[in-house]
């Protein structure tokens, strides 16, 4: 794909994400699921009214970012409340979630082409991304958690992008990525599940480099791999003679279960021999993760976040004088403490971390029935009786199905590669054997199964109530996965291969666009709703 074309992709997808926030923003004059809370929290910033809540104050001061910019426009006032405390309309705090909530997709594709260097895999992220509905409906309204998820992916990018440059645009870029760590903790505190995936990765890399010092490839096999090496089709003259000056132990051999026959992804230290054009870079930059030493990670990745997450919260604690920054900590523990068991007696959408890969428990984030379109809802109250009400207006906090579990499915497709590369050799051989250097698609597979797993796992020791919007900052590499593998099967030799990628794409935007209704809270008659798109009672 040339940069043309991906240009005009993603300017496409961030149009899409645009106009699907911005439509019908102001649907609902009331409060919709947590803006109870956090709408009103974004004023108070601006009334100068303290208030506690149970969750660090970053999102909130976006909230009232918004209302304030939003208070010097003359549109966007024809529907007014008064619920934040102040008269405004519902569109004065919820446009700068749906605005800069529109940029996720862009942030994944990034991090997807800075992991690969693939502007196809790029652009399936991006388009994946901005077909899922959880991410549409938290970024709709007045809520925090896409916060978690702006600022995480951005440290996970100003980290690549660090890792990709030298000296002191290196440093830029570390700093940039330790602060954006730290806004994330400083949104809610699951954001440091994204730099612990960072930690992981890292300590796994210097454990690779270690364990790769004691592999070594038997001097009589060099010819003959090297003869397998350069009989590749996809590669040139001048390729095959680079491989023939390279001695064997440069090279990596990867064995392509998407090619017609074993063939061989060559990837010297210099170059990436691949066959697209795109792909011959130097490194990729999680090749380079060696490169930072423990001071690099102690300075930019412990404490940089920790200054920028401390100094978030001084205009909070200037505003609210009952704690310090120690005891406002403490009391946070404690409101969490208090929330209860992980059962639906406590909540009825409480679900456990185990319940979010495959959708089983998504949760109602508004629900009013009406008789008719024509109708006018009710600002707030109770809806009609059972069976009473003709049209149903429902958003829905429910990722896209078929994106969800396509994306798991790649997800244990990549860790059973893993296991394969690395776990079969070693009980084969009964040795532990290592490549001096692994491939591009090997990297990316670690990137992407270890961070999911650094933002999931830490929920199986918590026993609060959860519930599914938990599960959005794990999902994010759940979308990458399945970019990966139908990139990968678009750029295979086998048409049923390419035909499956086709397939799967396809299936997950038809499948986005026939759940949009209950994403953006369009009307819908009961037939419609359940069982058209209610499958399971658990849905509901």
């Amino acid at each position: 794909m040339n940069k043309k074309w991906f240009r005009i992709g993603m300017a496409g997808v961030l149009l899409l994400s645009l106009a699907l926030r911005f439509w019908g923003l102001g649907r609902f004059n009331t409060f919709v699921f947590d803006e109870v809370y956090y709408a009103k929290f974004g004023n108070n910033y601006l009334t100068h009214t303290p208030f506690f809540d149970g969750h660090p104050p970053l999102g909130k001061y976006m909230i009232g970012l918004g209302i304030w910019i939003s208070s010097h426009i003359p549109f966007w006032q024809d529907e007014v409340n008064g619920f934040t405390g102040s008269v405004m309309s519902p569109i004065s705090y919820r446009w700068m979630n749906a605005f800069s909530g529109s940029f996720i997709p862009i942030i994944v594709a990034a991090i997807a082409y800075q992991i690969s260097y693939r502007r196809s895999f790029a652009l399936l992220a991006g388009l994946f991304t901005a077909c899922d509905g959880i991410f549409l409906v938290e970024s709709r309204y007045a809520l925090i958690n896409q916060y978690i998820i702006i600022f995480g992916l951005l440290g996970q990018w100003f980290l690549l992008l660090a890792l990709a440059k030298q000296r002191q645009q290196r440093n830029f870029w570390l700093i940039l990525s330790g602060i954006a760590f730290g806004a994330s903790a400083a949104t809610k505190w699951n954001g440091l599940w994204f730099m612990l995936g960072v930690y992981l990765i890292w300590i796994l890399a210097w454990g690779i480099r270690w364990l790769q010092s004691f592999s070594l490839i038997g001097e009589e096999n060099q010819p003959q791999l090297q003869q397998e090496c350069v009989s590749h089709p996809s590669l040139t003259k001048d390729e095959k003679k680079r491989i023939k000056k390279n001695s064997l132990s440069s090279l990596t051999l990867f064995t392509s279960s998407f090619s017609k026959k074993r063939t061989y992804k060559i990837f010297p230290y210099r170059v990436s021999l691949g066959t697209s054009s795109e792909n011959r870079h130097s490194q990729i930059p999680l090749q380079n993760l060696t490169q930072l030493n423990l001071v690099h990670i102690i300075i930019y990745l412990g404490i940089t976040p920790f200054i920028a997450y401390s100094l978030i919260w001084i205009p909070h604690l200037l505003l609210d004088r009952r704690y310090g920054f120690i005891e406002i900590h403490r009391q946070i523990l404690l409101f969490h403490e208090r929330l209860g068991g992980n059962s639906p007696k406590v909540h009825p959408y409480c679900a456990a971390w185990y319940k979010w890969p495959l959708m089983t428990r998504p949760m109602a984030y508004f629900y009013q029935t009406a008789q008719s379109t024509d109708e006018a809802l009710p600002v707030m109250g109770p809806p009609l009786p059972s069976g009473t009400g003709k049209i149903i207006y429902d958003v829905h906090a429910m990722g896209n199905p078929f994106l969800w579990w396509f994306g798991l499915a790649a997800l244990l497709f990549l860790t059973g590669m893993l296991v394969w590369q690395f776990v079969i050799p070693w009980v084969r051989q009964r040795r532990f054997f290592l490549p001096t250097m692994l491939c591009v698609d090997t990297w990316i597979a670690l990137y992407l199964v270890i961070n999911y797993a650094a933002n999931l796992l830490p929920w199986v020791k918590v026993n609060r109530c959860v519930f599914i919007y938990h599960y959005m900052t794990a999902l994010v590499f759940a979308f990458l996965a399945i970019a990966w593998l139908v990139d990968q099967c678009l750029r295979s030799y086998r048409i049923g291969l390419r035909a499956l990628g086709v397939s799967i794409t396809f299936m997950i935007v038809i499948a986005f666009v026939f759940w949009m209704p209950i994403y953006l809270g369009l009307p819908l008659l009961p037939f419609e709703y359940r069982p058209m798109r209610m499958w399971f009672n658990s849905w509901i």
